[in-house]
């Protein structure tokens, strides 16, 4: 059971296995299915151990966490999933089809050639069939994103659990919007952009962005702050309003999204689900014994990416002014 479960420090460097993925293999969840606690996964099963409220009017202050040096041994995970839900906050999750992981600091990309023929073509009897060719291309490098955040033990201890979580979600989505920051360069990258008519964005030039997707659908539109506040501003957006999940859809459906790392002459159109590809070399890393032994100088926290242009025709850009 979840409270008979051995805490140790040694359980972040197990080979191939995450600090929650131990917890889950001497606890598994499958055995609380249709009780109160079938909700909970591993982790938060073991914060229900020790009485550590992470939330809500009855929130705890950090130091309940070094209460035991067992339940301390808890308080890593609790930062990495807060940092990595301000990740998962951000628009980064909105501009990838696919993720995958490598044990290594580059990994091989791939490239497609279609022009053997058109799908459209048929294939007369006895006449081979139109190739698609994927051959291996260049090595895609997973560059380095981390910061370094300065926080003494006797500076949090007292701080609400949930307050200090807000700061570590901060964290993690500003660190996700550089990221996207690289996603974006990729994408326009690998892209020729269509002019715009003039020297300030139209709702025509938009328009041209959508007629730009011929095999997929235009289903993100990513521009400046600036670039998003005159499309708000637009005649042809007086009606819109947000959908169900709180976001703003241009007429033709397509998703509306502001990021900081793009300029005020660039905007970004993809099909999501067949454009970018996110590679990564390493999930969230932090340094869990010193976090453990409460030495909380220093919270040291990184993670290696990259990305993949996938299909032709799945991303097009606008370019404004000269």
């Amino acid at each position: 059971m979840y409270d008979s479960v051995k805490l140790e420090k040694g359980m972040y460097h197990l080979a191939n296995r995450s600090f929650t993925q131990a917890l889950e293999a001497a606890d598994p969840s499958a055995q609380y299915a249709g009780t109160e606690l079938g909700a909970l996964d591993a982790y938060e099963r073991q914060l229900k151990r020790f009485g550590i409220r992470v939330s809500g009017a009855d929130c705890d202050c950090v130091e309940k966490f070094f209460t035991t040096t067992e339940s301390a041994v808890l308080f890593p995970e609790f930062v990495r999933r807060a940092i990595k839900k301000g990740m998962e906050e951000s628009i980064l999750p909105e501009l990838t089809a696919a993720s995958s992981g490598v044990k290594a600091s580059a990994c091989k990309g791939f490239s497609i050639d279609e022009t053997d023929g058109a799908y459209s073509t048929a294939t007369a009897e006895g006449v081979s069939l139109k190739k698609t060719v994927i051959t291996e291309s260049d090595a895609i490098p997973l560059d380095k994103y981390g910061r370094l955040i300065s926080a003494s033990y006797e500076t949090i201890r007292q701080q609400r659990i949930d307050v200090f979580a807000v700061m570590l979600r901060a964290v993690g989505h500003k660190l996700a919007g550089a990221i996207a920051g690289k996603a974006l360069a990729v994408l326009k990258a690998a892209v020729t952009p269509v002019q715009a008519a003039s020297s300030t964005l139209a709702y025509g030039d938009l328009a041209n962005l959508y007629g730009q997707f011929s095999d997929y659908d235009l289903t993100t539109v990513i521009a400046s702050p600036a670039n998003v506040a005159a499309i708000l501003a637009m005649t042809e957006m007086r009606d819109r309003t947000l959908d169900a999940q709180g976001q703003v859809r241009l007429p033709f459906g397509a998703k509306l999204l502001k990021d900081a790392s793009l300029d005020n002459k660039t905007v970004i159109g993809i099909s999501r689900d067949f454009a970018l590809a996110c590679i990564t070399g390493s999930d969230l890393l932090l340094e869990s014994d010193r976090l453990i032994d409460c030495q909380l100088d220093r919270i040291a926290v990184s993670v290696r990416i990259g990305f993949q242009p996938l299909m032709d025709g799945a991303a097009a850009a606008i370019k404004i002014g000269s």
